[in-house]
């Protein structure tokens, strides 16, 4: 039998985590859950530990690929399910529509999809589904991606640009009513701008990166 695990990486997430956590606290498809704390200064990890899950800090902020690549190395379970802290809406039927097509080996990956959510994150899955951080993988999937803790929130395309050149078998999976708290929320209306400048720049000197090999 396949051991599923939870990777949760959460900067700053303490009004959010809570609710994730308690959907995967009662899906009958999950093992283990994992948060790992990217350099939090709130209470993300009292909150993350009242709920049960087993937390690694890191003392400093390092970024999603980072924070993703540590929670890898603390686990030996077969299937990952990879999730975003602030998610809005998830529920247990989520859960289990990204991870049985991998438990059934009817897919490798599966990359959850936002829809009827909220029309701001719909419309940039819509644009780009490859950067959605809901995915469960199959931990060999994942064995050959050497960067992917240098890849920060480049992460979603090291793991796209691994699909492509590897035959990969993967199925995208509709996230009904499901969608996240923007980072202008979550900052204000210019903090949370340039945070999403900085992701986006990001991700643009990790495919600059890739083409330049």
């Amino acid at each position: 039998m396949n051991e599923t695990v939870a990777i949760i990486p959460a900067y700053n997430e303490e009004s959010t985590i809570g609710n994730v956590l308690s959907v995967l606290n009662n899906s009958r498809v999950i093992d283990q859950t994992v948060v790992v704390s990217d350099g939090s200064t709130d209470n993300t990890v009292q909150v993350s530990r009242e709920f049960g899950a087993n937390v690694i800090e890191l003392e400093e902020n390092v970024g999603k690929g980072g924070a993703m690549k540590a929670g890898l190395d603390n686990i030996t379970a077969d299937i990952i399910l990879f999730l975003d802290a602030d998610l809005i809406g998830l529920t247990s039927i989520h859960i289990e529509a990204l991870l049985l097509p991998v438990i059934n080996n009817e897919a490798d990956m599966t990359v959850g999809i936002f829809e009827k959510g909220r029309i701001a994150t719909d419309f940039a899955q819509k644009v780009a589904p490859y950067l959605s951080g809901q995915r469960a993988v199959a931990k060999k999937v994942l064995t050959d991606i050497s960067d992917i803790n240098m890849s920060r929130f480049g992460v979603e395309v090291a793991l796209n640009r691994h699909i492509e050149e590897n035959n990969i078998r993967v199925k995208e999976v509709i996230l009904q009513d499901v969608s996240h708290v923007m980072k202008e929320e979550k900052f204000g209306v210019l903090r949370g701008f340039a945070a999403r400048m900085k992701m986006y720049w990001e991700i643009v000197k990790y495919f600059a990166k890739k083409e330049v090999k």
